[in-house]
């Protein structure tokens, strides 16, 4: 049996020896790619990493995309305007989608990286939404310096778009859809079968027909385990190989020991069959995960809608209250803004005047205003 990748999970090729010392034990790579990765995690004293992970990091041949060889676009103004933020003095922000992200070690990781990097002011990074939230200092590193810095653990970061995270949401979403429409689908069959084995264990069945019917179950059930099932089964072997008890693990077992005494009893035609409870298992954790994702895309939807409701613009007062109409950018700490009826509160601050009430359902989920004075 070929030894696997410690990095990605992936087989070692036969007579390939590329070996990185992750906490003092010399680690099998499967190419020079995840070596690569895993010797930047190591080189930068964030191998602890590789303890607490509870999915396997993305391979090598994922981590030089066509586009990287373009980063250095990302430096040129023009094109910052249209994601960078810039702040006083040489301070810039920008949110980022970081792909690859799979736990909450993958979080801790990033934030631990960037933050080692001379000139990143501050980072922080959302695991619903995945996406990054970076200040840096323009004078002493550049933004496609700091995305080449994330390739090289191993992930991968472009500047948000929204339409671009929609589309890797999608994508997800439809690989799920499949694994549970496999499921469903063969899972009714299954279920079919299994209601005319229970009515013929009351009633009486020919043997031949039950054994036909469990065969047909057994066929059934393959696809399911083979297919449907096999995030589980991944994760649950890399959870395994880190000597550690992921979410997976007794889900992976629960479903492997059902299957495997249903096919025990199948072939020694003693016992009962539980090829039901397999397929059904399998389909409903393959619908939780769906929802999971699916409150995922939501969150990022309401993110996207805040940033479309924020203004742009704002009525400043000056001391012997004129009104001006100024770009919010330009607001300084101290300034008196008029707020009218109906419109958006342009920044943060206190109420020195007046009286209303605010609808903060996108912040806080509460459906009724809020009043403040």
């Amino acid at each position: 049996m070929s030894e696997s990748c410690f990095h990605c999970g992936l087989p070692v090729p036969e007579g390939l020896d590329l070996k990185v010392k992750i906490n003092n034990k010399d680690r099998a790579m499967c190419c020079a790619g995840c070596q690569a990765v895993a010797q930047a995690i190591v080189d930068t004293g964030m191998e602890s990493y590789y303890q607490y992970r509870t999915e396997t990091a993305p391979t090598g041949k994922q981590l030089v995309p066509e586009f990287l060889k373009q980063i250095k676009s990302y430096d040129i103004p023009a094109v910052q305007d249209r994601f960078v933020k810039h702040d006083t003095g040489d301070l810039s922000e920008v949110s980022l989608i970081l792909e690859g992200i799979t736990c909450a070690a993958c979080i801790w990781l990033n934030e631990r990286y960037l933050s080692s990097l001379q000139g990143v002011v501050d980072v922080q990074i959302n695991y619903a939404s995945h996406r990054a939230r970076i200040k840096w200092d323009d004078s002493q590193i550049k933004l496609s310096e700091i995305i080449e810095a994330v390739s090289r653990i191993g992930y991968l970061a472009h500047p948000y778009d929204p339409q671009r995270q929609q589309e890797i949401i999608e994508r997800e979403r439809k690989s799920l859809l499949r694994r549970m429409g496999v499921a469903g689908v063969l899972g009714m069959q299954v279920m079919t079968l299994a209601v005319a084995l229970y009515t013929g264990s009351w009633w009486g069945m020919e043997e031949d027909f039950q054994l036909f019917f469990r065969w047909a179950s057994l066929l059934f059930t393959v696809p399911v385990i083979t297919y449907a099932a096999s995030p589980f089964f991944n994760n649950a072997w890399a959870d395994l190989k880190r000597r550690t008890i992921g979410m997976d693990v007794p889900v992976s077992l629960g479903i492997s020991i059902a299957f495997i005494a249903s096919v025990w009893a199948t072939l020694s035609q003693q016992g009962e069959v539980y090829f039901d409870s397999v397929v059904m298992f399998t389909f409903f954790l393959l619908i939780a995960r769906y929802f999971e994702l699916i409150a995922r895309r939501h969150t990022s939807e309401a993110t996207d809608a805040m940033v479309r409701l924020q203004p742009t613009v704002a009525t400043r007062l000056s001391a012997n209250y004129e009104e001006s109409v100024v770009a919010v950018a330009d607001l300084s700490i101290g300034d008196y803004l008029l707020v009218r009826p109906g419109e958006n509160i342009p920044a943060d601050g206190m109420v020195v005047d007046g009286r209303t009430s605010v609808d903060e359902s996108l912040l806080t989920g509460e459906s009724l205003p809020v009043d403040k004075s």
